[in-house]
């Protein structure tokens, strides 16, 4: 089979996708999978794969309550505000947690998120709904490089900064790569039985950290069970843009709860806003400029492959959900998120990645649109400028944003399960009950391997395990 293009080509792959049926050269290595080619039906959407780098923009003119909003559809400003907004509420809790864990500056990752979430709209022709916040990934060999004792500023930054160049570099070559030949290979290496138990698993390994984050003590945990409560009702219970805005909507009755039960009846801890008080309007943060060690690059560099293959579930998620054929631009949104992590490591930030609680929300607003995350990124932009709005965000207390975590990475986990559904994986073969079974197990207790000194974290070692072991029982019959 040849691979699909991103050039020429990439409309007739699609095509060849559509409901008009499947072509009839689909990877067989899909179909050991257990997945029936003749059920995997994309939309053929003309003004999505019209030629162009950006898709035909078009306004949403169906009922909101009962239809997706489409990728290249927009809603009215207001609307498209306010959606906007909630995705940086969405995104906001991991971007500036995973910072703090690393000992960079939140503000200026809250600043490097929006920046490079736009520059991903742009580098991929608005044609992949996601955001780039913080990445996880990071942690484990950053403070190895560093030594970072866990609180306050990290004084070796500078060798981390340059270790996560070198890795962006190395992600973005490997999306070019995927431009030149189509991601065929990818797809071969990757089926649907290995991109759901990834997406599944990004859920469940961050389950425990949640969980841990709102157990200190019992008022916040029963004020982030209330928040789950509040944010399930709105899901539930009400209808059209009310409901879209589950997250946002959801997070501020917390928020007011909290204020009234913590700061005026004495339970818990108040809510402090003197930080507010004497924040600045405007400032920026702090820039840091990266330094190049070999030793810190060896530890750091092979994070890239562990974004693609993150990342692949994101994308396979965002598909299944969409109903439209968008891995024919992988390689533009694997070059995007590695160019974007060079660029933010270049100033001081993190390395990025497209962000599971963004397709999370996507999964449960069903607003696709990509135009939100260009405003989720301009607000998060304003932020990063403004010290006064980041302490503003900053009030929010730990178990709200734990609570709200909850329902998000559960949504990612069912996520990967819906890859499972939607490609029709056959699960009466053992072959995909095992890769399944193990990926999900090792992947949620996060079971560790180290080659030599990098630590594959969990989440890495159930990826490679699910390649491997796809890769030798679900081997393509000549």
């Amino acid at each position: 089979m040849t691979p699909p293009s991103e050039h020429s080509s990439s409309s007739k792959a699609v095509d060849s996708h559509s409901s008009n049926g499947p072509s009839n050269n689909e990877p067989n290595a899909l179909q050991n999978a257990g997945i029936s080619s003749a059920k995997r039906q994309y939309t053929d959407n003309p003004d999505f794969e019209n030629g162009r780098w950006f898709p035909t923009w078009r306004p949403f003119k169906g009922d909101i309550d009962r239809n997706p909003v489409g990728i290249n559809e927009y809603l009215p400003p207001s609307k498209s505000l306010l959606l906007g907004v909630q995705h940086t509420f969405a995104m906001f809790g991991s971007t500036v947690l995973a910072p703090l864990l690393m000992g960079f500056d939140p503000n200026l990752a809250i600043l490097m998120s929006g920046i490079c979430t736009v520059m991903f709209f742009i580098i991929t022709g608005g044609r992949m709904p996601s955001y780039l916040g913080s990445s996880f990934a990071f942690i484990g060999p950053v403070i190895a490089v560093t030594a970072y004792a866990g609180v306050g500023f990290n004084n070796n930054l500078d060798v981390a900064l340059g270790g996560i160049m070198v890795c962006g570099i190395i992600y973005a070559l490997v999306g070019l790569l995927v431009m030149k030949t189509g991601t065929g290979w990818i797809e071969r290496l990757m089926p649907p039985i290995v991109t759901g138990a990834i997406v599944m698993i990004i859920g469940l390994n961050l389950a425990p950290v949640t969980i841990q984050g709102v157990s200190a003590n019992q008022f916040d945990a029963w004020m982030a069970a209330f928040t789950v409560l509040l944010i399930s009702g709105v899901a539930v219970f009400t209808r059209g843009m009310l409901r879209r805005l589950l997250l946002l909507v959801g997070l501020i009755l917390s928020y007011i709860t909290y204020y009234i039960v913590s700061n005026l009846m004495g339970f818990g801890v108040p809510i402090e806003f003197s930080g507010v008080a004497t924040a600045s309007w405007f400032g920026l943060p702090s820039i840091h400029t990266p330094r190049f060690e070999l030793s810190a690059i060896i530890l750091i560099a092979p994070v890239a492959f562990i974004l693609i293959a993150e990342n692949l579930g994101h994308f396979k998620a965002v598909e299944g959900m969409t109903k439209t054929r968008v891995t024919p631009h992988m390689g533009k949104a694997f070059f995007a998120d590695g160019l974007a992590t060079t660029f933010s490591a270049g100033f001081g930030g993190t390395g990025v990645t497209t962000y599971a609680e963004n397709i999370g929300v996507m999964a449960v607003t069903k607003v696709y649109s990509t135009t939100i995350f260009v405003i989720a990124g301009v607000v998060a932009i304003l932020l990063g400028l403004s010290p006064k709005f980041g302490a503003v965000i900053q009030t929010i207390p730990a178990a709200l944003l734990g609570g709200a975590s909850i329902v998000v990475f559960g949504l990612i986990a069912i996520a990967g399960a819906k890859i499972w559904i939607d490609s029709h994986i056959d699960f009466s073969k053992n072959s995909n009950l095992i890769i399944a079974a193990v990926t999900v197990i090792m992947g949620t207790g996060n079971f560790s391997l180290h080659l030599g000194s990098f630590d594959l974290g969990g989440i890495g070692t159930a990826t490679l395990t699910a390649i491997i072991l796809n890769a030798l029982f679900n081997r393509q019959k000549g």
